[in-house]
């Protein structure tokens, strides 16, 4: 169990343009992601829960869920 008040960038869990930073190349900052649970934008989440934030599944059938490092799905065309 995490102490309270720890946060850890958790990669691929925020809506489009919820993010807390980081999207990837050509965005500047929190709000960028352009796309639903982008793999290379990062939100903060209470510490060691990352890796449990159950996420949709893709429409192939692909499951998704949130990393520590950015991830190479769900990035903008």
């Amino acid at each position: 169990m995490a102490v309270s008040g720890e946060q850890e960038k958790c990669f691929g869990v925020s809506l489009a343009g919820e993010n807390d930073c980081a999207a990837g190349p050509g965005t500047t900052c929190a709000g960028t992601s352009s796309v639903d649970y982008q793999g290379n934008a990062w939100a903060l989440v209470n510490g060691g829960t990352c890796m449990e934030i159950e996420l949709p599944t893709k429409a192939d059938g692909t499951a998704r869920n949130g990393a520590l490092s950015a991830l190479p799905r769900d990035l903008p065309a």
